[in-house]
């Protein structure tokens, strides 16, 4: 996912490259000392249309490559802006879209520094260069001159004979234009600017902060207190502290990867509240990484500019290019959606609290209230009571390279997609990335880069990118695509065991790698999607992952090599709707404090208090949690990319629900006519039609909240 940082037109972000999410950042190396940034800036040689140096790159090539990138685009940007002649769309918006910059090569590099390898030395570089980054960036899209070539062709556009495409494109552009600010006098500019600027540094610093609290960890020298862990974890947690030069003992990093099965299985309850406690107050514990003012600042500063820029509130800025298209559309979806949620809870709850209490009554453990540190842990006993299902006897199933071999093999089927490793042929940002040779119908289409570990520097969560997307205008057949995940690595020896958690995270991630692998864009500016369309993709490729033809394939014992036993799969899809109130819960409410945190011209100066009066009001059942509160939230405060756009998840998952019952209707999941009309109509098109026309053609008819409804298990009211 490479969200930019504010509407950036498209001649500015085709001469330049969009700047990422991860890449909003810089520290200046003195120009006697500073190495050639050559291998940055020069077209990338090597097979498949040329691939990034990354053996070739270091950190301290980062400030010179910017400075040189920033020149060359400058020229490049005047010469389109200052041409004599008169505006036509083959001189002003064809010519800088057909440009491939330096920027356009350095920008994917350092989005995985900032993400993936964020030493001190890149953090430093990023606090320097963010502001300067967005100072540029805002130059461009604010620039008077080339505004007024785009306006001339905007204004007289019916007489242009323009296709379809073109005149997608120029609207576009010029509504870009407009919603950066083009049509402000020169104080406002100035004011947007100086927002700007200061946004991305704020941007760089909650980033910071919150990496450093997750960095930290909980470090345990009594083996009893492992008690209920599998082997598999408990060896990875060893590695973990040994890493720290902890040897002997277990290190529970601060992230969800390890927090999460720890909660799910550990029996010591007093431990499993220190590991919760630490998790959920990354960023809020009043020390120098407490991120609540840094919050309170972006909050500020974000409505001055929704002002300057004439919208009522941030959302309504963010907002303005979406399918929901307006924050009270998202409301009505995530408040339709929450009652039912909210009521599956507390039968969750009711059913963890009895089976807790006839424990106690038997002996087995102590007299106890469900808190959120005991949902999981409970969550699993009565997953078991229920449905005989046990996370821990599935996760020896899911080995981590069988269930990558069984997301390409879905992409086989459905997409006639093969990956061919060959890891070790190109460079790689670091060792433990595997790089695969994509081809379509014996056509190379793409290269496909994946990064499956945590590690020190890298930040939490998983994300999807590209270092270089297709384009018909300037003949880059070669996809370089990336996918990005935090799972915790097996112990010394040991294969990495995940669970359906993370399996699902991983179809997930490979879901935007598909939609970037097989777009067939003509033009760059029409290949990115509304935020509310980016994650439908990814959500829709999830479904396949428990098909049985995957699960008897690639859910192979890693012990035994056996598959899977039938008796296990049938609990699993039996078991398919358990749970569903506590994963809608927690993500839900992250999503509906996001939305009403940014629909509002006050900006909020407590995020705190906010946030948990917010959740108050809306009846958030105490014994959960948001998935991300705002003290972490890196979606919302590492950029703009997700800020009052968190609904979006939603908003793609009642797509993807519709569409996967479309699948289900043929019979056959894998039914070939239906994966090819969803492949042309939806993924190859990126943003070339409307996307709610798009999925109309593809399904007849705008989604049916009711399958999503069903697919939870919830009531649908009929």
């Amino acid at each position: 996912m490479k969200p930019v940082s504010g509407a950036i037109l498209l001649a500015t972000a085709s001469l330049l490259a969009v700047l990422p999410a991860a890449a909003q950042t810089q520290t200046a190396t003195p120009a006697a000392t500073a190495p050639d940034p050559a291998p940055m800036l020069d077209k990338w040689p090597g097979p498949f249309e040329g691939v990034p140096q990354w053996d070739k790159v270091t950190p301290a090539m980062f400030p010179a490559a910017f400075e040189k990138g920033m020149a060359e685009a400058r020229a490049m940007f005047a010469k389109v802006r200052d041409n004599p002649e008169a505006p036509t769309f083959a001189n002003t918006i064809e010519a800088p879209a057909k440009a491939t910059t330096a920027l356009a090569r350095i920008f994917p590099v350092w989005g995985v520094y900032t993400s993936n390898l964020a030493s001190p030395e890149v953090q430093n570089i990023a606090r320097e260069w963010s502001p300067k980054l967005s100072a540029f960036f805002t130059e461009m899209s604010l620039d008077p001159k080339m505004f007024a070539r785009v306006k001339t062709l905007y204004d007289k556009r019916e007489t242009l004979g323009l296709n379809a495409q073109q005149m997608r494109l120029l609207e576009r552009e010029y509504r870009d234009y407009v919603t950066s600010g083009a049509l402000l006098d020169e104080a406002q500019k100035a004011e947007v600017k100086r927002i700007n600027g200061e946004l991305a540094k704020l941007y760089t610093e909650f980033s910071r902060k919150v990496l450093a609290d997750e960095e930290t960890a909980i470090i345990i020298d009594n083996e009893a207190d492992l008690a209920g862990l599998p082997d598999s974890f408990k060896a990875s947690l060893a590695e973990e502290a040994k890493s720290r030069g902890q040897a002997g003992k277990w290190a529970v990093k601060n992230t969800r990867s390890s927090m999460q099965p720890f909660l799910m299985y550990a029996t010591n309850r007093a431990l499993r509240e220190k590991v919760y406690n630490a998790y959920i107050n990354r960023g809020d514990n009043g020390d120098a990484n407490d991120t609540n003012a840094t919050i309170a600042q972006i909050l500020k500063l974000r409505q001055e500019r929704a002002k300057v820029l004439g919208f009522k509130t941030h959302a309504h800025y963010r907002m303005d290019d979406t399918m929901a298209e307006t924050p009270e559309n998202a409301t009505k979806l995530m408040m339709s959606v929450w009652p039912a949620a909210v009521g599956r809870v507390k039968q969750e709850v009711a059913d963890m609290q009895a089976l807790a209490d006839a424990e106690a009554a038997a002996g087995k453990g102590p007299k106890i209230t469900i808190e959120g540190w005991d949902y999981r842990y409970y969550a699993e006993k009565v997953r078991k009571a229920k449905y005989d299902l046990d996370e821990s006897e599935v996760k020896p199933y899911l080995e981590l390279n069988n269930m990558v071999n069984a997301m390409f093999y879905a992409a086989g089927r459905l997409y006639d997609l093969e990956f061919k490793e060959n890891t070790g042929t190109i460079p790689v940002f670091h060792p433990d990335v595997r790089t695969f040779e994509v081809k379509r119908k014996g056509e190379t289409i793409g290269v496909f880069y994946l990064d499956n570990f945590a590690r020190a520097g890298k930040r939490s969560g998983a994300w999807a990118t590209s270092y270089r997307s297709r384009s018909g205008l300037r003949g880059d057949k070669i996809v370089l695509a990336s996918n990005n995940n935090n799972f915790t690595k097996g112990g010394a020896g040991e294969p990495t065991l995940i669970s359906i958690d993370d399996a699902s995270t991983l179809f997930h991630e490979f879901g935007h790698a598909l939609h970037s692998l097989l777009s067939q864009v003509y033009y760059p500016g029409l290949a990115g999607t509304p935020r509310d369309f980016v994650e439908y993709p990814s959500q829709v490729n999830e479904n396949w992952l428990l098909t049985p033809d995957v699960l008897n394939r690639f859910a192979k014992h890693y012990k035994t090599g056996e598959v899977i036993p039938a008796a296990l799969v049938e609990k699993i899809e039996k078991a398919a709707t358990f749970n569903q109130g506590f994963d809608t819960v927690e993500y839900l409410s992250s999503a509906i404090v996001d939305m009403q945190l940014h629909n509002r011209e006050t900006p909020v100066t407590d995020p705190d208090a906010f946030e948990r009066d917010t959740l108050t009001r809306i009846g958030m059942p105490k014994e959960i949690v948001m998935r991300h509160r705002l003290p972490q939230f890196n979606h919302l405060f590492s950029s703009d990319a997700y800020s009052a756009g968190y609904y979006s998840y939603l908003w793609s998952e009642t797509m993807d629900a519709d569409t996967w019952a479309a699948f289900e209707e043929t019979g056959n999941v894998w039914d070939k006519a239906t994966a090819d009309k969803f492949r042309t109509v939806l993924l190859e098109t990126g943003n070339e039609t409307d996307r709610k026309e798009a999925y109309k053609a593809f399904r007849g008819r705008d989604p049916d909240v009711k399958a999503l409804f069903e697919r939870r298990g919830f009531p649908t009211g009929e």
